[in-house]
């Protein structure tokens, strides 16, 4: 399959530059830099990272410069998995098929290796080969979409709604914040290295905005649908935290219906780049229907 050869491929890149960038798990004091590189390294789609390039792509086609910039993104995102794991918060064991980083490391390490790979993220752009003005840009909005009006506000609500009778606003102001705009990201940076107009950034931030969207909700499906085995992860802990997710508030084949419907928004936004967006087409396809 295109798409799966493709997504091997380029997460080989990614893996080899950040593998470059990160200090070897064997230095000093070597039980951080262990712990940073067992979920870093676990695996994973490195969904965040391909956007990024395939993106940039649409526009220009030297990814050499895309990809310590991707590496950052997926640095970030595996922050926050360590911390999403950790007892305090989803208390989950598992994570992209192997045991979570606190279950192997404690939980004192674990946040200390999901605080080093945040940092690392901000460190990998400034040592990237780009423009300073635009290096400048990258970190002011990785640290704006990760930071309290982002991510950890959608994390903050996630929390406090648990048990709770939450509103369809309140849903969606949690994984718009939580999951579309982490998502949203890479697809931004590459438009900013592949220098796209501003009418192209525009309808990109809606394609980031719908597939972020779709991503979350099949997620929610398969925490009721799937296994253990496919997804790498604990199944049926969002029903047990009574988390706020899309089936909980709309039952699961509205959801899955409003996880088509955003999918074949997404498509249509491609549509004007042709053959160029041929592998993010089939990567929306893959979002809707994917089991892990």
């Amino acid at each position: 399959m295109l798409l799966k050869k493709d997504l091997k491929e380029k997460r080989e890149l990614v893996n080899i530059e950040v593998d470059r960038f990160l200090p070897r798990k064997d230095e000093y004091p070597k039980q951080i830099h262990k712990a940073i590189r067992h979920t870093l390294f676990a695996g994973g789609k490195r969904l965040r990272p391909y956007l990024l390039i395939n993106t940039y792509l649409l526009f220009d086609d030297d990814i050499k410069k895309t990809l310590l910039i991707a590496g950052a993104i997926e640095m970030l995102h595996s922050y926050t998995l360590i911390h999403d794991d950790l007892p305090e918060i989803d208390n989950d064991e598992y994570r992209r098929g192997k045991k979570a980083c606190h279950v192997v490391f404690g939980s004192d390490i674990a946040l200390l290796a999901g605080d080093s790979l945040l940092v690392f993220a901000f460190e990998a752009i400034t040592t990237a080969n780009i423009d300073e003005k635009l290096k400048l840009q990258l970190i002011q909005e990785l640290a704006r979409e990760a930071g309290n009006k982002g991510l950890i506000a959608g994390q903050m609500v996630d929390i406090i709604s648990e048990g709770k009778d939450v509103s369809k606003e309140t849903l969606e102001y949690i994984h718009t914040n939580k999951t579309a705009r982490m998502i949203n990201l890479p697809i931004r940076f590459g438009c900013y290295l592949a220098k796209a107009s501003a009418e192209d950034q525009e309808r990109l931030e809606k394609f980031g905005n719908k597939l972020g969207l779709a991503f979350q909700i099949v997620d929610d499906i398969l925490d009721i649908e799937g296994s253990q085995q496919t997804l790498g992860k604990t199944i049926g802990k969002d029903k047990k935290a009574q988390k706020a997710t899309f089936p909980a508030v709309y039952g699961v084949e509205k959801s899955r219906e409003m996880a088509e419907k955003l999918i074949t928004e997404a498509k249509t936004l491609l549509e004007p780049y042709g053959e160029k967006a041929e592998l993010l087409m089939m990567l929306c396809d893959f979002v809707l229907t994917r089991k892990f």
